[in-house]
C-alpha cells in the first residue's frame, strides 16, 4: 500500500517543451544569443564595414530588447511617476537599455561593443545549461565545459566590462573632436557611468575606478615621475572625484 501511495517524480520536459514553458526567460536567451553573434560579427567584419556597421546596431537594438526584457521582469507594473522612474534607475537593465539608445546611432566603435556581447553571453550561460538539461544530463559536454570556464572567469570579465565603461567615457570626448559624435554624446553617457558608479548589484565600475586611482597615484609618486606630470595627473584625479556621485 505504501508503494502504491508515493508519487511518481514529474516526467522532465524536452527542449521545445521547456522553452516554451518559459517565454519570457526564451525570449531573452535568444535576444542575448542574436546579440552575441551580431557582436562577434561586428568584432570580425568578415562580410566587409558596411556590413559591419549594420551588424553594430543590430547588436545595440537586440541589447535593447533584453534590457526592455528584463526591466519588465524586474518592475512588471509601470507607474508614471518620480518613485517609479527611480526605481527603475536603480536597476542594471535600465542603465544597459539606456547604454544601447545612446550608442546605437554614434559612430561604431568596437570599444562600446564589448560590454554588450560580454554581458549577454555570460547572462545565456546559465539558461543554456538549463536548455542542455533539457536535452539530457550528460548532453554536449563540450559546450558545457565551454559554459563552465566562462563562469569560472566571471569575475575579470566583469572588470574588463567595467574598464570598456570607464574608458568609453574619453572615447566619446575624443569622437567628439574628431567628428565622429554629437556634442551632447559625453553628457549623456557621464550619466550613464554616474549609474553604474552608483550600481547596488555591480560594483566593479567603483571598484576599478579606486583601483586605477590608486595605481596611478603609486606611479607618480616615485621620484622618476616628472613634477609637470605629478601635478597634472593629481589636477586630473581631483577633477574626477568631484564629478564622482557622493553617496555611494
Amino acid at each position: 500500500m505504501a508503494d502504491t501511495n508515493q508519487q511518481s517524480p514529474p516526467p522532465q520536459l524536452g527542449p521545445v517543451q521547456f522553452l516554451m514553458s518559459n517565454k519570457l526567460e526564451t525570449a531573452m536567451w535568444l535576444s542575448r544569443l542574436f546579440t552575441v553573434y551580431c557582436s562577434v560579427m561586428f568584432i570580425l567584419p568578415i562580410l566587409g564595414p558596411y556590413a559591419a556597421a549594420n551588424f553594430y546596431q543590430r547588436a545595440l537594438l537586440a541589447n535593447a530588447l533584453t534590457s526592455a526584457l528584463r526591466l519588465h521582469q524586474r518592475l512588471p507594473r509601470f507607474q508614471l511617476s518620480r518613485a517609479f522612474l527611480a526605481q527603475a534607475l536603480q536597476e542594471d537593465s535600465c542603465h544597459y537599455l539606456l547604454y544601447s539608445l545612446i550608442l546605437v546611432n554614434s559612430h561604431p566603435i568596437t570599444m562600446s561593443i564589448f560590454p554588450v556581447f560580454l554581458f549577454s553571453l555570460l547572462h545565456a550561460t546559465t539558461y543554456t545549461k538549463k536548455v542542455l538539461d533539457s536535452v539530457g544530463p550528460s548532453s554536449l559536454m563540450f559546450i558545457r565545459n565551454l559554459l563552465d570556464k566562462l563562469t569560472a572567469n566571471q569575475q575579470n570579465i566583469l572588470k574588463f566590462i567595467a574598464c570598456n565603461e570607464i574608458f568609453l567615457m574619453p572615447a566619446t570626448v575624443f569622437m567628439l573632436f574628431s567628428g565622429q559624435g554629437s556634442l551632447l554624446l559625453p553628457f549623456i553617457y557621464y550619466r550613464f557611468l554616474t549609474l553604474r558608479y552608483t550600481s547596488r548589484r555591480n560594483p566593479y565600475c567603483r571598484t576599478l575606478f579606486t583601483e586605477l586611482r590608486i595605481l596611478l597615484e603609486h606611479f607618480i609618486m616615485k621620484p622618476a615621475c616628472p613634477a609637470f606630470f605629478r601635478k597634472m595627473c593629481l589636477s586630473s584625479i581631483a577633477f574626477i572625484s568631484r564629478l564622482a556621485p557622493t553617496g555611494v
